[in-house]
């Protein structure tokens, strides 16, 4: 078994200041987490003011925690035909690679979205140029990871192949991948069964190449294989269940890559201590 995550960690709340994630994180047991930069729900981007700034690397330095990684607003759409949208997102991502890259973090994670049913040929070009005239623009060494799509909506990225071709278009290397177990179960690829997860591992190596797989967001579906509908469940309680994430956790695509719980949690209040507790005991499993 080598394929095992060294670190196990959630998307926690920076509400009250960023330092304040770290306590949060370590509250419910997490070993590194991910973050909003700011609102995800408004397109302004304030920096991070110096004295929470400052206080976030003195907590991180005196912890345990792995990388960091930021999420990107739920606004972006850089594959969107509308060209008032894309100039809105290309800004918004400016700025949060900016933040990313003043936390020390690994990268900032985003959505592709969708084109809106244009097509992806449709909006390949100017998705590309606005990936490239983003770094470009927030200068660092921050990543910049897209994340594999449900497929819902038009949404790109729900096949490998898509991600795959836009990432050698773009030709950066600060670009990289964000595993969603839950998107890609969704959007058709088994990670489930052994011999399933080999061949979609397989298929990503091909595709997109397993050197750019950066981080994994840690989910459990509530929809079934190949639904295309983005609904996350606890580690355990959903279609890929606590044996699939076993076959995850030990398979060598994943070695010491990072995982992110976004579940609802048990409280519906987001990650908490079970899920965080669920996913370090089939860890302990997967490595035994």
């Amino acid at each position: 078994m080598d394929g095992i995550p060294m670190f196990i960690g959630a998307h926690v709340s920076t509400s009250g200041g960023v330092d304040k994630a770290i306590g949060r994180a370590q509250d419910i047991g997490a070993e590194c987490i991910q973050i909003f930069a700011a609102s995800p729900r408004m397109w302004r981007v304030p920096p991070i003011k110096d004295k929470p700034l400052q206080s976030y690397h003195e907590k991180m330095a005196e912890s345990s925690l792995g990388p960091t990684i930021v999420h990107a607003k739920y606004l972006t759409a850089l594959g969107s035909p509308n060209p008032e949208l894309v100039e809105k997102s290309r800004a918004s991502l400016t700025a949060e690679l900016t933040e990313t890259e003043r936390l020390g973090a690994l990268g900032l994670v985003f959505h592709p979205a969708s084109h809106r049913g244009a097509g992806l040929e449709a909006v390949f070009d100017h998705f590309v140029e606005g990936v490239n005239q983003v770094i470009e623009n927030a200068p660092g060494k921050a990543l910049l990871m897209l994340e594999t799509s449900a497929g819902s909506g038009d949404h790109i990225g729900s096949k490998f192949e898509e991600l795959g071709r836009l990432i050698k278009a773009i030709d950066n290397p600060r670009v990289a991948t964000c595993f969603d177990t839950q998107h890609v179960w969704a959007s058709g690829y088994d990670v489930v069964t052994k011999d399933g997860l080999d061949e979609t591992m397989e298929e990503f190596d091909r595709d997109i190449g397993l050197d750019l797989l950066r981080s994994v967001h840690a989910n459990d579906s509530m929809r079934d294989r190949g639904s295309s509908v983005d609904r996350h469940d606890n580690i355990g309680e959903g279609l890929i269940g606590e044996e699939g994430f076993l076959n995850i956790m030990s398979h060598s695509a994943f070695a010491d890559v990072p995982f992110y719980l976004e579940v609802p949690g048990y409280e519906k209040t987001g990650p908490d201590k079970p899920n965080v507790d669920t996913l370090k005991a089939i860890r302990e499993k997967a490595s035994s």
